[in-house]
């Protein structure tokens, strides 16, 4: 059967390209080595936010006595808590294949290869290959775990993010190399449930891609739940012969030995463009990227590229709308939508990282806006001092905000604490309306809750706060 569309992948940005597909009235095919799905529901985002709840839900029973409730003799299940988190994932991987039936596109299983134009070779579980042809093709094969040479993961000792997920056993102590979004949720994980960790980062601080002032009360917060954190801290080899590791960590210092049960490698994402046929095809690729337009087209008509293996940011959110964005523009040439699609904007993309406290944040920080020639005005405002967050005894973090001191433009903000990754769409949303701090002013915020430190921010950025 021949395709309008077919999607290779059924990650975030596959399904949503598939489902706005047939939305469009085009025929759509997905094809999908493993779950629908895919790394994002069953192996990332969504199953490490059920264990991190669970953690939260742990560390509340531990200290419910500052909020006058007396629970004695509480205590975790390990393997309860990575049943929850993958009954989670399973639950939302069958909500994928309700929308598939809902949304009438063809699921087919197995590794999918380009064969040409409008054509994708099929190679089933049983190893059985067919060919499925489609006018169009949108690659969304996503990415996995970096491997480093010092670190060859063996799934047991050292380990990826998806081992991580399901341990049979609860380790006693953990390396975690790497303090991006994904080294420090399994780290404050980890740590909650009572293993010993100590995280290893190549750069001067943890959570390097966020605003110093972040990365400082990230690390101040870390070290305060008993975590050991070492920067500028390079693993030069593991040794994993014993009964754990031995990892040789490289410091201004020297050399030093470290010694755990367990190493996870969390040193970012490797996007997946090997074996899919795009040398054969002529599909041009960059830094081990796919080069794409603005509408995600690769370098050959027909074929589009989203998600982790096009060069945007490497977050669930950018797959599902350069999908969307995919999708509507085959809809245009197909004169099925009526204008082609808005072009992302990739200055505007929050990033989210779901620790204890969290972290949210959009646009530039301080030190790039300044590198970008503004002169900035830069508020903050202490969670300390907010009712609502006194309330909950979760008086960790602050929002951070930051203007252009010419015209008011607001250019980022920055936030750590209870519930900051709920907060941030009100900064997305008011950037992309070329919203000034006037507007953010003006608009009457409610009292008392976490959200009105935005309004607080920039009140102090301007010399008008009242709460602080």
């Amino acid at each position: 059967m021949a395709y309008d569309v077919i999607v290779l992948g059924s990650g975030p940005g596959g399904y949503p390209a598939a489902i706005r597909a047939s939305q469009l009235g085009l025929k759509v095919a997905i094809v999908e080595k493993e779950s629908l799905g895919g790394v994002c529901l069953n192996w990332g985002c969504i199953p490490t936010k059920a264990l991190l709840k669970s953690a939260q839900v742990y560390e509340y029973m531990k200290h419910s006595a500052d909020y006058g409730i007396a629970a004695t003799g509480v205590q975790h299940d390990f393997g309860g808590v990575v049943k929850r988190s993958r009954g989670v994932a399973d639950k939302m991987s069958k909500g994928v294949t309700f929308l598939m039936k809902k949304n009438k596109i063809d699921v087919i299983m197995g590794y999918g290869k380009i064969a040409g134009k409008g054509k994708l070779e099929v190679t089933a579980a049983d190893g059985k290959k067919s060919i499925v042809e489609g006018k169009y093709i949108v690659v969304a094969t996503g990415g996995r775990s970096r491997v480093l040479p010092a670190m060859p993961q063996d799934g047991k000792k050292i380990i990826g993010y998806r081992e991580a997920m399901t341990l049979p056993d609860q380790p006693k102590s953990m390396i975690v190399v790497g303090s991006g979004a994904i080294g420090v949720e399994f780290a404050d994980f980890y740590n909650s449930m009572g293993t010993k960790i100590t995280i290893v980062e190549f750069m001067s601080r943890i959570v390097p891609v966020e605003d110093e002032d972040i990365s400082k009360e990230l690390e101040k917060q870390f070290k305060k739940k008993g975590i050991t954190i070492m920067t500028s801290a390079e693993v030069t080899k593991v040794d994993t012969s014993g009964a754990g590791v031995k990892a040789t960590v490289k410091t201004a210092a020297g050399e030093q030995v470290l010694e755990a049960d367990i190493l996870l490698s969390a040193a970012g994402v490797v996007a997946n463009i090997e074996n899919i046929g795009l040398e054969e095809n002529g599909i041009k690729t960059e830094k081990g990227r796919i080069v794409v337009d603005k509408f995600q087209q690769t370098s050959v008509p027909g074929i589009y590229a989203i998600g982790d293996v096009a060069p945007g940011q490497a977050l669930a959110h950018v797959a599902g709308k350069e999908g969307i964005n995919a999708a509507e523009h085959i809809g245009y040439l197909e004169k099925k939508y009526h204008h082609t699609p808005e072009a992302m904007d990739y200055n505007n993309i929050p990033g989210c990282t779901y620790c204890t406290p969290e972290i949210a944040s959009v646009g530039y920080t301080e030190k790039a806006a300044k590198e970008a020639g503004y002169e900035v005005k830069v508020g903050k405002f202490p969670f300390m001092a907010s009712g609502k967050a006194s309330a909950a005894g979760a008086t960790e973090g602050f929002v951070k905000v930051i203007f252009d001191a010419k015209y008011g433009e607001f250019l980022g903000a920055h936030m750590i604490g209870m519930g900051v990754t709920d907060m941030i769409a009100e900064v997305v949303v008011a950037r992309k309306l070329e919203t000034t701090y006037h507007e953010i002013l003006n608009s009457v915020h409610p009292h008392p809750t976490m959200s009105e430190a935005v309004k607080e921010a920039t009140a102090a950025a301007y010399g008008e706060a009242i709460d602080i």
